[in-house]
């Protein structure tokens, strides 16, 4: 399976641009959806982001932090696995995630 012209430009949106075409391609091949790939993609760099330190520090001079950046894609992973932002290829009228639904209480008037 390979991928089309609306999940590559998907994959671009979620991922970013700079992203290898090839790679997206070996990976969709793999697994067969668009939302796979991209959550593997972005597991991968939540990865990358957590076995560095998440704040660096010279003194006077800079301080660097990566603990939004490690929020940022946590985030984005969960709305992935929830459903948000459907892709391409996701299935006619499933839902793609296992996220729950809201129900909203209220206050009956009193007698």
């Amino acid at each position: 399976m390979a991928l089309t012209p609306a999940v590559t430009a998907w994959l671009k949106g979620e991922l970013g641009s700079t992203v290898d075409l090839a790679d997206l391609d070996t990976r969709y091949t793999r697994l067969g959806h668009a939302r796979a790939v991209a959550l593997e993609v972005l597991r991968e760099r939540l990865a990358d982001l957590r076995s560095q330190p998440a704040t660096l520090t010279v003194t006077g001079v800079v301080g660097l932090g990566f603990g939004e950046n490690i929020k940022a894609l946590e985030r984005q992973i969960a709305g992935l696995q929830d459903g948000d932002s459907p892709a391409p290829d996701d299935p006619e009228g499933s839902d793609s995630g296992n996220g729950i639904g809201w129900i909203v209480l209220q206050a009956r008037p009193r007698r």
